[in-house]
């Protein structure tokens, strides 16, 4: 059989370890899917797999032994699924491209987890359509507050959901109780003088304790989003590391055209003498500085917002 595997790749299939087969790679944006699709799953892997699927760590799946002579079969049956989880796709029943950039994770976001500032699922599928199709190597995933269920702190973006508390004195009982779990769970960024309680924003990290915590609902979610994006965390060879926090308080809109200027940068800087590069080292190699410059390209941010001057990454170096 002539197997052209660089095509098998970017059409969204593994080579793998056994001769002329494969393995059919789906990303689910947001880690989301109806469970109606499970029986399309079921059907692929039963007729031409070996049975298996398996669910990745980065919330996709594979399902493994399908014969490479079925992949344009196996793409048809597999169309509705795609469609269903709005992947971005260059032509229909064609499979998509899968090269690069790797699926969009997300925590369960506050659809479900009353801790979550946001709706993970829909920020991780507007990024899909921003980014998607890609062949650079880049690692995005969201949580919905500081507790961080994702570990977006080992991707490249890490996007974790922050609330701006409102404090209502008139609603205040001064019972403590928001003092009391904002010291014990999270940063000691409330305090109480006079009976009523001061907040001090330069500690707070948008956790939204107090809010949970309050029993007269003094304590509220203000409705405008924000987030903390800390950026270039990796695992792999020679330096892993946990990604550091670039901007606070920053919108949603500002982060999307932040990673696709990062795209931008990409292009200008990687080393394509190499198989691939992974974007942390991009940076590494051209200056925190130069980033910067690239990633806030015509980025309009709110007063609220706080940027680094400058970001010194550690890690295991080998």
């Amino acid at each position: 059989m002539d197997i052209n595997t660089k095509k098998v790749t970017k059409n969204a299939y593994r080579i793998t370890k056994q001769r002329y087969k494969t393995a059919l790679r789906v990303r689910v944006p947001g880690g989301r899917l109806k469970a109606e699709y499970l029986e399309i799953l079921q059907k692929i892997a039963d007729e031409y797999g070996d049975g298996d699927l398996h669910l990745t760590t980065r919330q996709g799946f594979e399902i493994t032994g399908i014969d490479m002579d079925k992949i344009d079969e196996v793409n048809a049956i597999i169309q509705p699924v795609i469609e269903g989880l709005e992947i971005n796709q260059i032509n229909p029943n064609t499979g998509y491209t899968a090269a690069g950039t790797r699926n969009i994770c997300a925590c369960i976001g506050n659809r479900v987890c009353p801790k979550a500032q946001y709706e993970t699922s829909g920020f991780a599928k507007r990024i899909e359509q921003a980014i998607f199709p890609n062949d650079f190597h880049v690692k995005v995933a969201l949580t919905g507050c500081p507790n961080d269920c994702i570990k977006v702190r080992m991707h490249d973006f890490g996007i974790i959901g922050m609330t701006l508390p409102q404090y209502d004195k008139q609603r205040c009982v001064s019972c403590g109780r928001c003092v009391e779990k904002c010291t014990k769970l999270s940063t000691g960024a409330l305090t109480m003088e006079n009976y009523k309680v001061t907040r001090e924003h330069d500690k707070c990290i948008g956790c939204g304790e107090c809010v949970l915590n309050c029993p007269t609902n003094a304590w509220t979610r203000n409705e405008e989003k924000f987030y903390r994006l800390a950026i270039m965390g990796r695992t792999g060879k020679k330096n892993p590391r946990l990604a550091e926090d670039f901007i606070l308080w920053i919108d949603e809109d500002s982060i999307i055209k932040i990673i696709k200027n990062t795209y931008d940068y990409i292009g200008e800087y990687i080393d394509r003498s190499l198989p691939k590069e992974h974007i942390g080292y991009i940076v590494d190699r051209t200056g925190f500085i130069e980033y910067k410059k690239w990633a806030l390209k015509d980025v309009e941010l709110s007063p609220m917002a706080k940027v680094a001057s400058n970001i010194y990454w550690g890690g295991i170096r080998y």
